[in-house]
Parts: C-alpha cells; sequence; structure tokens
C-alpha cells in the first residue's frame, strides 16, 4: 500500500521492544495495546503483528493489492473511497481503493491494522519505530507521503464487526515504591482531584496537571533508578507526569504510583485538555482486571474464526 498524504504522527507499532532496557533501549510499541491486540484478533493475526498507529492527524493510503484490514482505538471519521467506515470492523479494499482517515471523533491513537500483517524488518525482536533512536519500523521514522508497505500475504476474509472497549476517565492505579513519601494530603489529593492532560504531552509521557500540587512529607534525593511505562513520577513541581510507550528506561523522580495494565489503553486515549481521575485498587483487582482485558481479545479472536 502507498502512502498518500499525511500531516498526523503515524508510526510503524508493535506490542513493544523487550529485554533491552538494561543497555538503554526502550519498549516503544504501540501506546494503546489492547487496541492493536483487538485489531489483530479480529483479522486472525498474531496478536503482535505491526500496524500502523496514527496519532490525531489525517491519512491517506492507497492499497495496491487486495486485502482486508480494521481500524481500531480512537474512533475514526474514516472512507474507503467515498464510503464510510466504522472502526472495529472487518472491512475488504480492492486494488486501487483509497482509505482516508479524516480525523478522531473519540480517543488520540487509531490502529490499521491488515490481515497477515506488514512486512517489516525485526530489530532487537520487534518491529516498532523507536523514533528517538532512530531505527524499527519504516525506516526508524514516521511515515511519509510517498511511503510503500508491503503486505505480507494480501487476502479477503468475510466481514465481520465487534464492540470496541468503552472509553473511560477513571484510571485504575496501584501505589507505587515512593507512595508512603508522600504526605497523607497529597495521597488523598491525587485520587480526589481531577488531572488535566496537558499539550506537551506526548509518546514519552502524559503530563497532568491539577489544582493542588502533591507534596512529599520531606525533600527526598533519589538515584536514578530502572521506570516503565504507566509509572507515575512526581517532579519537585508536584504535577504528575505518567511514562509512556517511549518512555525513558531510568528515572530519579519519586513514583506515587502506576497504571494498572488492564487501563494503560483507556490512558493513552485521553485526549489533550480532557480530564481523568484515578482510583486505587490492590494487585489482585489489577490482575483480575487484566484477565478481563485478556478475555476480550480471545472472544475477538474465537469470533473471528467462527465467523
Amino acid at each position: 500500500m502507498k502512502i498518500l498524504t499525511t500531516n498526523g504522527m503515524a508510526s510503524i507499532q508493535d506490542l513493544g521492544r523487550f529485554g533491552y532496557r538494561s543497555m538503554g533501549v526502550g519498549r516503544s510499541g504501540a501506546m494503546d495495546h489492547w487496541a492493536l491486540q483487538a485489531g489483530n484478533a479480529l483479522l486472525k493475526n498474531e496478536r503482535d503483528e505491526p500496524a500502523i498507529e496514527l496519532a490525531m492527524g489525517e491519512l491517506a493510503i492507497q492499497f495496491e493489492e487486495d486485502v482486508s484490514f480494521c481500524l481500531t482505538g480512537a474512533l475514526y471519521e474514516a472512507y474507503l473511497d467515498n464510503k464510510r467506515i466504522p472502526s472495529y470492523w472487518r472491512i475488504n479494499a480492492k486494488t486501487g481503493q483509497t482509505l482516508k482517515l479524516l480525523r478522531p471523533i473519540e480517543g488520540m491513537y487509531a490502529y490499521l491494522c491488515v490481515h497477515s500483517g506488514f512486512d517489516i524488518a525485526s530489530i532487537l525482536q520487534s518491529g516498532s519505530t523507536n523514533l528517538k533512536a532512530g531505527f524499527g519500523g519504516f525506516n526508524g521514522r514516521y511515515l511519509q507521503a510517498d511511503d510503500r508497505l508491503k503486505v505480507k500475504a494480501p487476502s479477503s476474509l468475510p466481514i465481520i464487526g465487534v464492540a470496541p472497549l468503552a472509553p473511560a476517565n477513571t484510571i485504575r492505579v496501584i501505589k507505587s515504591s515512593e507512595y508512603d513519601c508522600f504526605t497523607p494530603a497529597a495521597q488523598a489529593d491525587f485520587v480526589s482531584q481531577s488531572w488535566q492532560l496537558q499539550t506537551s504531552s506526548n509518546r514519552m509521557g502524559y503530563r497532568l496537571a491539577g489544582e493542588l500540587s502533591l507534596e512529599l512529607t520531606e525533600p527526598k534525593e533519589m538515584s536514578s533508578h530502572g521506570v516503565d511505562m504507566g509509572m507515575i513520577q512526581v517532579p519537585p513541581q508536584g504535577q504528575p507526569i505518567v511514562l509512556m510507550a517511549d518512555g525513558q528506561t531510568t528515572g530519579g523522580y519519586p513514583k506515587i504510583a502506576t497504571v494498572i495494565d488492564a487501563d494503560i489503553g483507556l490512558m493513552a486515549q485521553i485526549r489533550f485538555g480532557k480530564t481523568c481521575q484515578f482510583t486505587l485498587v490492590d494487585r489482585r483487582q489489577a490482575h483480575r482486571a487484566r484477565q478481563n482485558r485478556q478475555h476480550y481479545i480471545d472472544q475477538i479472536q474465537e469470533y473471528g474464526y467462527e465467523h
């Protein structure tokens, strides 16, 4: 398929690059890995098959082969030629047809998955684009007009659709290692107030602003230590940062909490200027929530095979 135009941040992402953080190589991968898995399950792909991740902007693609595809994640206003198409539906494109993604109606990150997947080289066991280091995906960068992506084994599948996960602005978290270093007032304010997503946020981290800052019981100097996606750091100004897919491998700010795996996709889909609230859960609840998300993906895969 050929990229005709794009004014958004479109890159190739899979479930991420694991096992190299000790060498300073971050995970990269999809911001909403549940949406990516849903798209691949719907198309009967391996669940970590690379897809196009698009943030907010427009994208136009011309299909150069017959292939089944689907859109998941952010709900987009999208057209195949001049026909409006829905998200979370398996759709067949014919050679020469044009797919246009105009704007997200809801959410931040959308995924364009194709049956059999894109023919992307694996670097350090992943096809994800590491944008800061400039490797992986398509030449280590965002997609541009005239880029061509090869589909491994293009073919058409029966058309079906599934229900997307409902969006939410309540994000479940578990206490992190420095939770008890924050004042009781800060602990209460962390879950009681709304946090607004700032426009300075990106794939590295989501910067949040609240009316009340989070204060430590006393100043705390910390050595740099390993951090990962979902961890919520609190810099000296007291406004939290949620580490996201391209987050650094080490950090030295105190961590008040960590977004549970089941809700990291919900966090990723919050739009600039919108607010969220955090609610504390325990590890058992976090594990159960992850099982429920996995069951949702399993159901999509089973439905796709049976129909």
